[in-house]
């Protein structure tokens, strides 16, 4: 096959996927952004565009030392990098598309959009659990991206607002701007731009819900999962940009920049070390989504109770070691249950073989992607049929926004795929899916299991 497809930007040169009967199109540039600058998206290139490896990650903390050395992130380091090569730069914003190598224009099949998380900070969209996931085999296709992180996706400053009309959240208008290049070009590939799911898990979770929010991503998308991040809470909702101004100006004042143009010229590192270095004494430091009037219009809980947030089809759970079990399980049982159309809850509970940290904080992703094979676990039979149950699960829900498929389809092929029915979530209701240690079913969580693992857990995220 020559993989060569012609979009509206241009040609295309993919290549075979990692998954046999699969083609992937990877490092494909869906915007360009100066520092601190809005992304602007490509729309032409000329002659044909060479997609056949990865493009550069957004520089991260990571970037700028020995992961394999730095013991409080060597966890997830070993699981999901070790042994793989990053290249980091601010010039980052490329996507990638997993097709089957027969799709074509034309055959309307359905998007997953996935965004990774990462606290805002972190990851990419190709690494180890993200590198060739099996949907296309269900006739899905799927897209992973980069956007930026850190300082350069998240800070905000009044010069720049007084510059652009707002500032801030420059990472989730990436995320926006893909999923838009998405749109305008996927039927080329073969997708159908209006059968589009977003995706993402932590960090990328929350960008889901911000999305989900936002009057800015009217009709872009028709459904949305959200994993170990789903749902409000006060906590996690966005503060004003105004209240994080202190904080960036000390930092541009540490780093002796005076105008806007010094301090987008200063060299990536010293500002990534400044950043962190502010954090020790000023409060406002996170890196995180803020109110800035345009996408991020309100706090979450604030647009929730105004009915304000997208009437979609959802599915959103967490894991049974993650960061804050309870609170995480709680937040999306609430969110799946609140809507108009029905909402599916899950409870990942796989003990993964090879150490005894259990399903902790993303774990769940070798399974939701079908690439087990690109993990050092001693994975069993039971883990790769649990994989492929949740595939299957995850493309019923892209493909009609029932993880069940369709009432008709599950009591036709339930006694062939041997699936339970997964129920929607119900107001009042403690039930959810339980996916993992047991055959699939509906069931009821122990709040005080979950309570005892967010005060011991040993792997709490990136």
């Amino acid at each position: 096959m020559d993989y060569l497809v012609s979009t509206p930007c241009g040609k295309v040169q993919g290549t075979a996927g990692r998954v046999p009967g699969t083609a992937a199109y990877k490092g494909i540039r869906y915007a360009k952004a100066g520092r601190w600058e809005y992304p602007l998206q490509v729309t032409h290139w000329e002659g044909i565009y060479d997609a056949t490896k990865y493009g550069s990650c957004s520089y991260q903390p990571r970037s700028f030392y020995d992961e394999e050395k730095n013991l409080k992130k060597v966890f997830y380091y070993n699981e999901f990098r070790k042994g793989e090569t990053y290249t980091y730069s601010e010039d980052c914003l490329f996507l990638n598309v997993f097709t089957p190598d027969t799709a074509k224009e034309g055959d309307q099949l359905p998007v997953l959009v996935y965004i990774h998380g990462g606290g805002f900070t972190g990851g990419c969209g190709h690494e180890k659990h993200f590198d060739g996931p099996v949907w296309p085999l269900e006739g899905i296709i799927g897209v992973t991206l980069n956007y930026r992180l850190g300082p350069l996706g998240f800070a905000c400053l009044p010069q720049l607002k007084e510059e652009a009309g707002y500032t801030g959240n420059y990472g989730l208008y990436d995320q926006l701007t893909a999923i838009q290049w998405v749109k305008d070009n996927i039927s080329a590939f073969g997708g159908d731009p209006e059968n589009i799911t977003i995706m993402g898990q932590s960090a990328g979770a929350m960008s889901v819900q911000q999305h989900c929010l936002s009057p800015l991503s009217e009709s872009m998308f028709q459904r949305a999962v959200m994993s170990s991040g789903g749902g409000v809470h006060p906590v996690l909702s966005a503060a004003p940009a105004e209240k994080t101004y202190a904080f960036w100006q000390t930092v541009m004042e540490k780093a002796g920049c005076s105008t806007l143009e010094e301090f987008r010229a200063l060299p990536p590192e010293a500002l990534f070390a400044l950043w962190q270095e502010t954090r020790k004494d000023v409060k406002g430091g996170s890196c995180f989504p803020v109110v800035d009037g345009r996408l991020v219009v309100g706090s979450g809980t604030q647009i929730l109770a105004e009915g304000k947030q997208k009437h979609i089809s959802y599915m959103a759970g967490s894991t049974s070691e993650d960061m804050m079990p309870p609170i995480l399980l709680g937040m999306a049982r609430k969110w799946c249950s609140a809507q108009k159309t029905p909402g599916y809850t899950w409870y990942f509970n796989r003990q993964l073989p090879g150490d005894d940290n259990g399903a902790w904080h993303s774990s769940d992703l070798w399974y939701w992607f079908g690439t087990l094979e690109n993990c050092w676990r001693p994975m069993e039979q039971k883990d790769y049929d649990l994989s492929a149950q949740m595939v299957r699960y995850l493309c019923n829900f892209v493909r009609t926004g029932d993880p069940n498929g369709s009432t008709a389809a599950f009591e036709q092929n339930a006694g062939v795929s041997g699936d339970p029915l997964w129920e929607p979530s119900a107001a009042g209701s403690k039930k959810v899916f339980c996916l993992g240690e047991e055959p699939a079913a509906m069931g009821k969580p122990s709040l005080l299991k979950m309570i005892h693992t967010m005060l011991t857990n040993k792997a709490v995220g990136e």
